[in-house]
């Protein structure tokens, strides 16, 4: 018997949790949500292996279908809604357009959905397909958007929820931001590594062993840069240069030594005051004499 996988349930009550009893003149209801077709239906996405007819589009048109195939149904519908949040009206037409739009855009919470059918104003129905199969589909999609996943991703058991959960946080009925899984990924690498400094992960012990001069067994580290060591040689050149700022680094007989040896006797004697002259001639007549 067709079953409803639990990552496609897990879409499910995602939707219905904040579309559901949201503001609005008209909410998204429980009846409005299904994965899995009624018993008279057969062939395609809403449909598993017991219910696939020869053929069948939903298995035969990609290698990714037919390695996925499983009692499982690969599809969700979702049924007329009008929300207000953030100031604005949101109906199934401009999720099924938002929705359209990150698919052509190839992101990647997008890349295990095959296509999407639906109605941009409620009059013309439309087809996205991954695989440029179908441009189109029947009336009844006017009133509600179809989403077919590939069925090896529905297999997997991989989360379906990024994609629409971007859409909830972009019109404000959820506080999430809109980062793809690859980004997610990557910030949760960066904030494992970076915040926890403490020992307890290796990045953490690298910072830990630094501080304390150690190397990876523990033992000291001598010869080689650490903070302690670091530390060290900061607060030696700290106390010379303290002591280099107390000095007085004019050498004033060496100022006179080199403005003497630039000057002729007269020029000397030319700048020597009348008063001390006399002064001067003794002093020299005694250095001569001695």
């Amino acid at each position: 018997m067709t079953r409803a996988p639990a990552n496609l349930l897990a879409l499910r009550t995602l939707l219905l949790t904040h579309l559901d009893n949201a503001p609005g003149p008209d909410d998204l209801d429980p009846a409005e949500v299904g994965i899995v077709g009624d018993p008279a239906h057969r062939g395609g996405y809403h449909c598993g292996s017991d219910r696939v007819v020869t053929n069948d589009y939903s298995v035969v048109e990609s290698p990714r279908d037919r390695a996925g195939l499983t009692l499982d149904a690969a599809a969700l519908d979702v049924g007329q809604f009008e929300v207000r949040s953030g100031g604005r009206t949101h109906t199934m037409a401009s999720f099924s357009v938002w929705c359209v739009a990150q698919c052509a855009a190839n992101a990647a919470d997008t890349r295990d959905i095959r296509e999407i059918i639906y109605s941009p104003d409620g009059k013309t129905v439309k087809r996205w397909d991954r695989l440029d199969k179908r441009s189109t589909g029947d009336s009844s999609h006017r009133w509600h958007t179809h989403f077919s996943f590939f069925r090896d991703a529905i297999k997997a058991g991989r989360d379906q929820r990024p994609l629409f959960r971007r859409y909830l946080s972009s019109i404000g009925l959820l506080e999430d931001d809109d980062m793809t899984p690859e980004e997610h990924n990557w910030l949760a690498t960066v904030h494992k590594n970076l915040t926890v400094l403490d020992g307890r992960n290796p990045i953490g012990q690298i910072y830990t062993r630094m501080a304390e001069g150690r190397d990876e067994t523990g033992a000291p580290v001598t010869g080689n840069w650490n903070l302690q060591a670091m530390t060290k040689q900061l607060t030696a050149l700290q106390a010379t240069l303290n002591a280099l700022a107390g000095k007085d680094f004019t050498d004033e007989a060496a100022i006179i030594e080199g403005v003497l040896a630039g000057l002729t006797p007269a020029d000397i004697a030319a700048a020597i005051p009348p008063t001390i002259a006399k002064q001067v001639a003794d002093e020299l007549a005694r250095r001569l004499v001695a």
